[in-house]
């Protein structure tokens, strides 16, 4: 089962403690997987069509608690696809259906049923602006897991209420942006601590939690790579300074000899030729007095220039050709 799909489990089985909170969950699940149905007699009935099991068990337990209803739910099997099943939660025509309606904020008898944007009522108060998000995305959400790219969005087919949306996260100081995708609107959070933050705001804590538990051994690791690598970077400069030094100093003993170099450079080459893999570090140790790290350094990089001198004025005096 991916991440999203957990956490949609999760959050299928939190309960509004209030009425308004169930309504706003209502109502954000019927905007976003929602369709009235009017028959030739101009009766209405009301669809709403999920792919999760969890999410159309709360629907329907929405439905009948909150109006009474005679609520039906079905199992369309997508065999030859192979994909989930659909399940389809049905309210059909029957006496009090308008008032699923007007609670819900859509219209009625009149036709002009459900707005594009979010009904204000619905979200006056932050408990039901959290429970409209919770039904949002139970809707059209999903949520990457955590141990690849961190991206949570919410897909709309109504550029009003895809705005709307992104503003009810901007409530929350969620930085959500709205991006069109063929003939979708999609709402989405990028950094972890902004998706951490909304699965919170929407009930999803074990969710959460494995969200950050992930994070965190991700960072970890991250980390660990990074220091693992500039390492081995330092290490082959450390090997490669060390073998171009020891290419110099070999190069001054065949051609002049060491001893003709002044004392400190010397005794230089003569401890890097002693201990061919020392750092800089451990060869400033050897000296008595010991020598710092950039003395060290220094005098090996007099002997590197020392040695480029007099290779260059061998190749000016090297034999003419005819």
């Amino acid at each position: 089962m991916s991440f999203s799909a957990v956490t949609k489990n999760e959050l299928a089985r939190v309960v509004g403690n209030k009425q308004c909170c169930r309504l706003a969950e209502l109502a954000a699940l019927i905007k976003m997987d929602g369709s009235v149905q009017i028959n030739g007699m101009k009766k209405f009935s009301l669809n709403i069509v999920t792919e999760n099991a969890a999410v159309a068990r709360k629907i329907f337990t929405l439905l009948k608690n909150q109006f009474g209803l005679a609520t039906e739910i079905m199992v369309r099997r997508k065999v030859r696809l192979r994909k989930n099943n659909v399940y389809l939660v049905r309210i059909p025509s029957q006496p009090g259906i308008d008032e699923i309606f007007k609670a819900l904020g859509f219209a009625a008898g009149g036709f002009s049923f459900i707005e594009e944007g979010i009904v204000k009522d619905l979200i006056s108060r932050d408990c039901c602006r959290k429970a409209y998000l919770r039904g949002a995305f139970l809707g059209g959400g999903s949520v990457n897991n955590p141990e690849g790219t961190y991206h949570l969005e919410i897909i709309t087919d109504n550029l009003k209420h895809a705005e709307d949306l992104a503003k009810l996260m901007q409530h929350f100081s969620l930085p959500a942006k709205v991006s069109p995708r063929k003939n979708w609107y999609v709402v989405y959070l990028k950094g972890s601590e902004q998706i951490i933050d909304c699965l919170n705001l929407m009930g999803a804590h074990s969710a959460l939690l494995d969200f950050e538990n992930v994070r965190i051994y991700k960072d970890m690791r991250n980390q660990v790579n990074r220091l693992v690598n500039c390492e081995t970077a330092n290490l082959n400069k450390t090997v490669n300074a060390a073998v171009r030094q020891l290419e110099n100093i070999k190069y001054l003993a065949e051609t002049i000899g060491l001893d003709k170099l002044p004392k400190a450079l010397r005794e230089a080459a003569e401890y890097r030729l002693e201990y061919p893999d020392a750092s800089l570090k451990e060869l400033g140790e050897l000296w008595d007095p010991p020598v710092g790290k950039s003395g060290v350094n220094h005098r090996m990089r007099k002997i590197e220039r020392l040695a480029e001198k007099l290779r260059s004025r061998k190749e000016d005096h090297g034999p003419k050709q005819a």
